[in-house]
């Protein structure tokens, strides 16, 4: 799976795309048009706001993201999609069985109405 990296990738998946909240992290999910990017494979982008912490707490929430998008997410990722984790002040102390049901959770708010 691709990484999300500039900045206009994040401010389309955040203004174009759908958004799911569940108490453990945040989700956004954008459907690219064909023709945006030369992949139709999924990408993937993790932010953490100064409200979850400080420095340390914030990378420990984009690390415990990125560990959840290893186990949970790259199975029920869908082609031609833009994925953006937000990390939450719970996201530092959630337990990761609890994050994983958020995951799967926001993953499928994110893609109803979307045809296969």
């Amino acid at each position: 799976m691709d990484r999300l990296k500039q900045r206009k990738d994040f401010l389309r998946t955040a203004k174009s795309g759908r958004h799911a909240v569940t108490p453990g992290l945040a989700m956004q999910g954008f459907r690219r048009e064909p023709g945006l990017t030369p992949s139709i494979e999924p990408r993937l982008g993790f932010t953490t706001s100064k409200k979850v912490g400080n420095a340390v707490q914030r990378n420990r929430a984009r690390r415990r993201l990125r560990a959840l998008a290893q186990h949970g997410l790259y199975q029920h990722a869908r082609p031609g999609f833009d994925y953006v984790l937000i990390g939450r002040t719970a996201t530092v102390s959630r337990p990761f069985d609890e994050l994983q049901k958020d995951l799967a959770q926001a993953i499928k708010a994110i893609h109803k109405n979307y045809q296969v």
